[in-house]
Order: structure tokens, then C-alpha cells, then sequence
């Protein structure tokens, strides 16, 4: 996705968050940071998730972690996990479980902080995940992804957040049930609150799907750049690919792998309108 106008404040507030997380007094310098990379970086040809990335490579460089988001991941993991009955339960009552089981991930989506979100913080989930659940779908394109699910020799899902990482057990689950042999892909390095190999081995993701890769590299979304042979090699293998979450759509959004699947929440104007799907509403959309 091209940067929009909209991007350059919501990285520094993202920024600022990140910095009062670890040193609240490193605000200044954090702020200065940020602003001279994308003062450098900002431009109408330029990819947001890549600019993205920079901004924040700069800014933890900065605060001298590699994982400012450490306490809140864990924080998402564990009101997740605290959910997960009620989501396992929606799934086996509904008349779809296919389609449940992606509505309870995409709910998780909501567990991302720094920017505008739904709720302040992790244990707010609490409060909101049976409504989140029970609005549906925005945007459902479910039906002709089973049906791509059946013609497809695998299926690539690329994770998100923390937190949401726990309610992809359940859409492993389905798509498998569905014939799909599933490859679970996480980030490379902790990046904001996203989900790592750490995540994936703790919930055991590597047991449920058929094989858990990595990203390869610390970046906001994808840097294709740095793939690994294999998933690079999966990606150009015409296989169905499923991403989770707003980066996932910065960064594949500029590419031309087919079919791909987003699941996500469009918590943002620009990305609502480039997906074609409605602002703040868990959506599911296909493109061929």
C-alpha cells in the first residue's frame, strides 16, 4: 500500500507509544527519530509498511530493546487464551464453523495498541469479544475461499498480533477439516505487537499446522527481500494465501501473488479504502 498523509502522525504517535512504554524520558529524541526517517522516507511512491519499518527500527535502535512490546504481548497472549473457550464454543454451535472460526480470529485483531483501536488495552477484550463476534462479517468473501480451499494443494496463513495468534488455533482447525495442507507463518524478529516462532511454539501452532515458518527478518508486514527460499518458493507456488491483519495488506498489497486472502479489521481510513472494505468491521476479502 502506498503511504498516505494519514500515515506520517499515526507513526509518531505509534512511536511516541512505543517510547513510553520503555523510557517516557526519551520522548523528545524518540519524537526527533522518528520525524527525521520520515522526513527522509516519506513520499508519494513509497510502501507504508516499508517506511513503517524504518521508522521503527530507527526509534528502538533509540530505546536500546528489541522488544519494547514484550509485557503487552504477554498481557494479549493471556486474556486470549482466558477467551478461548467461549471462542472454541462459538465455533462448534455454529452452522459454519468455517466462517466462526475466521470471525473469532479476526477478533483478535483488535489487540493493537499505539494506534486508533477499539479498546485501550488487552483486558478490554474481555468486554467487547462477544459483540465483535455476533456483528459478522463487513465484507464476506468466506464462501469462494472454501471453495479455493478445495483447489489449492496448501494454504498459506501469515499471522498477526499476539493474542490473536491463540484464535488461529481454531481457523487452523477448520482449514485443515477442509483439505488444506497449512503453512502457519510468523514474523522473523518481535515487531510491535506481532506474533513470533516464540508465540507459535508456545500454543502450539507448530503441532497443529503442517509446518510454522518465519518472515526472516524484523519488518512490519513482509520484506520480500529477505524471504527464505522456502516461503518464497511456496509464494510463486500459486498456493492460496490467507494474511491476517492490517501490515500483511501493506505489504502484499504492492505485490502480485494470487489468490490472497485478507482477514483483517480496516482500522484505518486508508487501508479500509485501498482493501475496499468498510472501516472498523472485521471483513473477510479475496482477490483472484
Amino acid at each position: 500500500m502506498k503511504i498516505t498523509p494519514e500515515c506520517f502522525p499515526c507513526l509518531l504517535r505509534r512511536s511516541l507509544y512505543e517510547t513510553n512504554l520503555v523510557n517516557p524520558e526519551l520522548g523528545y529524541e524518540a519524537m526527533k527519530t522518528a520525524a527525521d526517517v520520515l522526513l527522509c522516507e516519506f513520499g508519494e511512491n513509497s510502501n507504508s509498511a516499508e517506511v513503517a519499518t524504518k521508522v521503527h527500527r530507527a526509534v528502538y535502535d533509540l530505546l536500546g530493546t528489541d522488544d519494547p512490546y514484550k509485557d503487552i504481548k504477554k498481557r494479549c497472549n493471556d486474556i486470549a487464551l482466558k477467551l478461548y473457550p467461549r471462542a472454541e464454543e462459538l465455533v462448534r454451535g455454529s452452522e459454519d464453523p468455517f466462517k466462526a472460526a475466521v470471525i473469532c480470529s479476526i477478533a483478535g485483531n483488535v489487540l493493537d495498541f499505539g494506534i486508533a483501536s477499539k479498546i485501550g488495552g488487552p483486558e478490554e477484550l474481555e468486554s467487547v469479544f462477544e459483540d465483535l463476534c455476533s456483528e459478522g462479517l463487513g465484507h464476506d468473501d468466506t464462501p469462494r475461499i472454501r471453495e479455493m480451499l478445495s483447489e489449492s494443494e496448501e494454504v498459506l496463513l501469515f499471522g498477526d498480533n499476539a493474542g490473536e495468534i491463540v484464535f488461529d488455533r481454531l481457523l487452523i482447525k477448520e482449514l485443515k477439516k477442509l483439505g488444506g495442507r497449512v503453512s502457519y507463518v510468523v514474523r522473523g524478529e518481535p515487531i510491535l505487537t506481532d506474533a513470533t516462532m516464540e508465540d507459535a511454539r508456545e500454543f502450539h501452532l507448530d503441532e497443529l499446522a503442517d509446518e510454522v515458518l518465519t518472515t526472516n527478518a524484523f519488518a512490519v508486514g513482509v520484506d520480500f527481500d529477505r524471504l527464505g527460499s522456502t516461503l518464497k518458493g511456496k509464494l510463486e507456488g500459486g498456493n492460496l494465501i490467507i494474511c491476517k491483519g492490517m501490515a500483511n495488506w501493506e505489504s502484499f498489497s504492492d505485490q502480485d501473488y494470487r489468490p490472497i486472502a485478507y482477514l483483517a479489521r480496516a482500522k484505518c481510513r486508508p487501508i479500509a479504502e485501498s482493501m475496499g472494505v468498510p472501516l472498523d468491521r472485521s471483513s473477510a476479502k479475496l482477490f483472484e
